[in-house]
């Protein structure tokens, strides 16, 4: 991988962390899709597969 290439990981990563940060401190769940399957984070750290957003 290329010096380039591994900064530019490195920043989006970080990127990504801070905003998974600002959304459990706001009340947000993260959402991931794993293996097909939206799955939330809730900000007490529970994942589950059903989430009513409200």
């Amino acid at each position: 991988m290329s010096k380039l290439s591994e900064e530019l990981l490195k920043l989006g990563n970080r990127a990504v962390k801070k905003a998974q940060e600002n959304n459990r401190k706001n009340g947000i769940p993260n959402v991931y899709c794993i293996n097909g399957k939206m799955i939330f984070e809730l900000p007490n750290g529970e994942l589950t597969t059903q989430y009513s957003f409200s």
